[in-house]
């Protein structure tokens, strides 16, 4: 059983610990001696594996606030936001929070900085202590990052304050620190993790544990933020190094430990323990029943309603997204010469992460046990043109499925307990955060990690090599261009994990890649008129028939706007306003000076 799901039944089994029947005798459990808990590694472990319940991401690393990372605030997928429609307002991302509670961010900090208080008054051994002691600290960082890249610098609180009361409410009310400052305790914490931490653990039973090498990685995502235009509009190389000191140095930590690549691109979701590419996860079991188990929903929504036992079909990448991919020489479409690109046959000839992440009309798709599945989305007329209806019901509103990370085994009953493991941060990232951070500090060669890191993604891909070794890429980029060809990779490679969002807000580009634009889908049309198939000749034959033939012979498309009016992201959404709630609620919280407050995040 995985670390965290053991607090599910922490309750049962405190009460048959033969060594804490004097604990248990007292009739009053609130009143329990904090120094008597955190002095018996059970216990502790038992109070920190609620800190991982309660912080760790679930999938698309979705961490419980307004942003939802499925694809939806970006090019990804298609759905309506106010993000998209310029109609933010200063209470629209609320993850600021007030009051106490465990389900908002403050009350998360709270319960970790009380972990943290107790177990340093603690008995355990020094380097007990101090492991769990990193652990917890690295979700203090986490919690922090996510305020900090939402909204820029606020309130440390390193301390579990007192209870709010008429003589001390005044001194509860904390300034917003500046997000250099933040910053700096974001990294200190992890530092403390990098040097507390085991590079990797030696039981199947601790995996999804942090690990060294984890808290290097997270290090290494948060300072290659910090050195990206939406934190560094002076592009100071001083952040670009530290971001790339710190990621040179977790791929070090995580080589030396056993991490790298998994070996398949598309099966690397289904190696729970032991996975050399993990290293950073949410664990989930099949349930079954098991209320001791935690199961993800993921696989139950994404699949097509009629593959699933439940609400199918979410998660439907946009038209824009599946034309984007790059072709299998690793060219974009209309660059490679080697594979011409025909619309007709979109699917044709394309990077081989396309047809793993992709499910589109035609597709085969190993689902359900059935190696051999053909999935059909397209659409037949019932009134001579007039009306078209979907072979599927419930069809995908863009025409595909994503297929990343769906169970090609799993069965219909077990859907709903579907236990696959969310990575959170992959050995892929931290190559494409050294390439990127190495690419800002102008190491650019052929020979150093900006160029290595994405020949090392694309030959895992089964991307052409070239005549040149090259995969596709354009030799002798300098920064700007290389820079540009990371975060395409980072598009490609990252695609549906809850990266997206971030890449393009962090480095401004949602005026440029969306603002003006409307994200489409693509209907699959079957022909109607003399000479063509009924829909039921279409239907009895259709699995034995050549698929570009189908394309070319049988279908007609249609590209429909998915959005109404045109994307319209404003300036001010990159570092988003300080709810109102909180302001009133704390009288020394300045606003953001994007939003009327003399606050500079950029400080």
């Amino acid at each position: 059983m995985k670390l965290f799901y053991k607090l599910c039944i922490m309750v049962a089994i405190l009460f048959s610990i033969s060594s804490c029947q004097k604990v248990l005798d007292k009739k009053d459990l609130s009143s329990l001696d904090g120094d008597l808990i955190f002095s018996d590694s059970t216990l502790a472990f038992f109070n920190l594996s609620f800190v991982y319940d309660q912080n760790l991401p679930a999938w698309f690393g979705n961490t419980g606030g307004a942003i939802n990372g499925n694809g939806t605030f970006s090019d990804e997928a298609q759905g309506t936001h106010l993000f998209f429609q310029g109609q933010v307002i200063s209470t629209t991302v609320g993850d600021f929070g007030t009051g106490l509670s465990n389900s908002n961010t403050w009350g998360k900090i709270r319960k970790i900085n009380e972990f943290i208080r107790d177990i340093k008054k603690g008995t355990l051994p020094e380097a007990t202590k101090n492991k769990m002691l990193a652990e917890a600290m690295f979700f203090r960082a986490f919690r922090y990052f996510d305020l900090v890249r939402l909204y820029g610098g606020v309130p440390l609180v390193l301390e579990p304050m007192d209870p709010i009361g008429a003589e001390n409410k005044e001194s509860n009310m904390l300034p917003r620190n500046s997000t250099a400052e933040c910053i700096a305790q974001i990294v200190s914490d992890l530092d403390f993790g990098i040097q507390n931490l085991p590079g990797r653990y030696s039981s199947n039973a601790d995996w999804g544990r942090i690990t060294r090498g984890a808290a290097a990685a997270f290090k290494g995502r948060v300072l290659l933020t910090y050195a990206s235009p939406q934190f560094n509009p002076s592009d100071s190389q001083a952040r670009w190094q530290a971001a790339y000191d710190a990621n040179l140095n977790a791929k070090t930590l995580l080589d030396a430990a056993g991490f790298g690549l998994n070996t398949s691109y598309s099966n690397l979701w289904f190696q729970e323990v032991n996975n050399p590419e993990a290293v950073l996860i949410t664990g989930y079991n099949t349930k079954n029943g098991d209320v001791s188990k935690k199961n993800n929903t993921y696989d139950l929504q994404t699949r097509p309603t009629y593959l699933s036992s439940g609400n199918g079909g979410s998660n439907a990448p946009t038209w824009d997204f599946v034309s984007d991919y790059p072709m299998k020489d690793g060219k974009k479409p209309g660059v490679s010469t080697t594979y011409p690109y025909d619309v007709k046959l979109f699917y044709k000839n394309r990077d081989p992460r396309f047809d793993q992440t992709i499910a589109y009309n035609g597709a085969t798709w190993p689902i359900l046990g059935n190696a051999n599945y053909r999935l059909w989305t397209y659409y037949t007329s019932t009134n001579n043109g007039s009306t078209w209806t979907s072979f599927e019901t419930n069809a995908s509103n863009t025409g595909f499925y994503l297929r990343k990370a769906v169970s090609p085994t799993i069965t219909v009953d077990l859907l709903p307990n579907s236990g696959t493991d969310w990575i959170e941060l992959r050995y892929a990232e931290v190559l494409l955060n050294l390439a990127e951070s190495a690419a800002g500090i102008n190491r650019t060669s052929q020979g150093e990690e900006a160029y290595q890191g994405l020949i090392a993604l694309r030959k895992r891909a089964g991307i052409d090599p070239g005549a040149d070794g090259m995969y596709g890429l354009t030799p002798g980029l300098q920064r700007s261009g290389l820079l540009e060809a990371i975060l395409y990779e980072r598009k490609i490679e990252l695609a549906f994990e809850g990266k997206r969002f971030w890449d393009l807000r962090r480095w401004k580009k949602f005026e440029s890649v969306l603002n003006g634009k409307k994200r489409t889908a693509l209907r699959v049309k079957l022909k109607t008129g003399a000479g063509m198939p009924t829909p039921a000749e279409f239907l009895n034959t259709r699995n034995n028939l050549d698929l570009d033939n189908v394309y070319t012979s049988f279908f007609e498309f249609e590209i429909q706007d998915k959005d109404g009016a045109n994307i319209n992201w404003k300036p001010e959404y990159y570092f988003f306003a300080i709810p109102d709630n909180a302001i009133n609620n704390n009288k020394k919280l300045i606003q953001n000076n994007t939003w009327g407050g003399a606050f500079n995040p950029l400080n």
